[in-house]
């Protein structure tokens, strides 16, 4: 085999609507470049010793963190060339510019925007698992999965959700370098809320294209923040139909 598989996963049926046009918008992508697109539904979790199954039973999302390299590797292993994870709640905004880097590695961006303690508008930034690539020449994927499958088993008591995603991945980033697309953003429940033109969340734009090196193409929506009550499928629905004008996002 050769060329690209991008990767995306979910429980079915999915649980909110506006997760069927993220996925079409990677699908749409997929067919534009020429890559192969495959869906896992909870077949996700197969590549995981029955140890790390029972003990994330209820910790699906860090669950799904290490499924997603073991199956990287598996499909890596079975020849393809270039193996790509997309989360389920990514929206392609601009196909045209949503381009892969030719590097070994790269992950996504994370500008997070938020407020602070005082109230003020405040950004942290980091890298996110939400998009994951490795290619030809890599050394990362392995290295990063073992090492994920350890402190997994390793660790007693409670397990911070981001723990072997954005959190470890950080970490790696910060001691390695690897490669970034700038263009595979994230979108804060903040800046999704500015985006609706809420009064409470004015500026949030501004701050976030101030700290992103280039305008998103593509952006995790974070599902998680319609699963803990900070939006809801109305609002999600009509923050997708804003930022498929995705011109307004462009740096001024």
């Amino acid at each position: 085999m050769s060329g690209t598989l991008v990767l995306q996963s979910h429980r079915l049926p999915l649980p909110h609507p506006w997760l069927r046009d993220c996925i079409a918008s990677v699908e749409h992508w997929c067919a534009d470049k020429g890559y192969r697109h495959h869906f896992l539904d909870e077949d996700v979790f197969a590549p995981l010793p029955p140890a790390l199954r029972d003990k994330l039973n209820q910790r699906p999302v860090i669950a799904s963190d290490l499924a997603r390299l073991r199956w990287l590797q598996r499909f890596r292993d079975q020849g393809w060339r270039r193996v790509l994870w997309l989360d389920a709640d990514v929206l392609v905004l601009d196909p045209g510019a949503f381009n892969l880097p030719d590097t070994a590695t790269a992950a996504g961006r994370e500008v997070w925007i938020d407020h602070d303690a005082r109230g003020r508008l405040k950004s942290w930034r980091k890298v996110h698992n939400a998009f994951l690539m490795f290619g030809p020449g890599d050394s990362l994927l392995d290295f990063y999965a073992d090492s994920a499958e350890r402190l997994l088993l390793a660790v007693d008591g409670p397990i911070p959700p981001q723990f072997i995603g954005p959190k470890l991945l950080t970490a790696l980033h910060s001691l390695s370098l690897f490669p970034v697309v700038e263009a595979a953003a994230m979108f804060s429940p903040l800046l999704l809320r500015d985006l609706l033109g809420e009064p409470a969340a004015s500026g949030a734009i501004e701050v976030f294209l101030e700290q992103s090196d280039s305008a998103p193409a593509a952006a995790n929506l974070c599902c998680s923040s319609v699963q803990d009550g900070q939006l809801d499928d109305r609002l999600m629905q009509q923050t997708i139909e804003r930022l498929l004008d995705w011109r307004s996002l462009r740096p001024r």
